[in-house]
């Protein structure tokens, strides 16, 4: 499905979060493709198409690949949680990647660790202008959920490296080692870096946004779900939305 007609991609990690942004959506056509429902409609005066990204690095990859070759798609947002690593990354906030890596790429001795192979780099750079946008769209969307009391602490928006692997970090081991392997790193999740490389290869701008959902820590599943539902999804609907009307055509 190509042709002249171009998209923004709104990539959700959690149907939860997939649920709430096409309920703001227009309706639409739904497109399957490998076992993916695409949703086309129009939203803040934008065609896009909105898909759940399914979780891990390959699904996230299948699924960006589709978006930027059937759908004439030329500019992704992806959205979701993470568990925080950065020191002052507290749940609640939000982080803005302006780069993703994935931790978990080692090559060596033939490549250095966390080179992509064939690339000749290890950090895959978000689009600075949607960096600088959905910064600007979160940060308006965290000042009106601290007055609505949706979190205890005031939120906060950071903006840095991301990095993402096929692993579910939830102990304190495996998060102790990350911060000492990237000690630059401000979250961990499972499906960024694979979407930026996917972006990269077709030259496609991008940008990652990420609710800090828990510590990725030995309490990183706690209320993990009801998080999602009550705050997570909220952002994302918030923060989308708040980008879209200030994205130009």
């Amino acid at each position: 499905m190509t042709g002249s007609v171009r998209r923004v991609a709104i990539v959700a990690a959690m149907p939860e979060e997939l649920g709430a942004l096409l309920r703001a959506m227009s309706p639409g056509q739904v497109v399957q493709r490998a076992g993916r429902s695409f949703h086309l409609g129009h939203w803040c005066g934008h065609e896009v198409v909105a898909v759940l990204s399914r979780i891990g690095k390959v699904a996230a990859a299948t699924t960006t690949t589709l978006l930027l070759s059937e759908f004439g798609v030329d500019r992704v947002l992806f959205t979701g949680v993470a568990g925080g690593l950065g020191d002052g990354v507290r749940v609640g906030d939000v982080v803005v990647a302006d780069a993703l890596l994935q931790h978990d790429m080692d090559a060596s001795p033939l490549f250095p660790r966390f080179e992509l192979p064939g690339l000749g780099l290890d950090r895959l750079w978000a689009d600075a202008d949607l960096v600088k946008l959905a910064g600007q769209a979160a940060t308006e969307v965290l000042a009106e959920a601290a007055l609505h009391g949706l979190i205890e602490a005031t939120p906060r928006v950071h903006q840095g490296l991301v990095v993402s692997g096929d692993i579910f970090v939830d102990t304190t081991a495996e998060s102790a080692a990350l911060r000492l392997a990237l000690p630059e790193a401000l979250a961990v999740e499972m499906e960024g870096a694979a979407l930026a490389q996917v972006c990269h290869d077709f030259g496609v701008p991008f940008a990652v946004i990420r609710t800090i959902s828990d510590r990725a820590d030995d309490a990183a599943h706690v209320d993990f779900q009801r998080f999602v539902l009550e705050v997570a999804s909220r952002y994302s609907l918030a923060v989308v939305r708040a980008m879209l009307e200030r994205l130009p055509p």
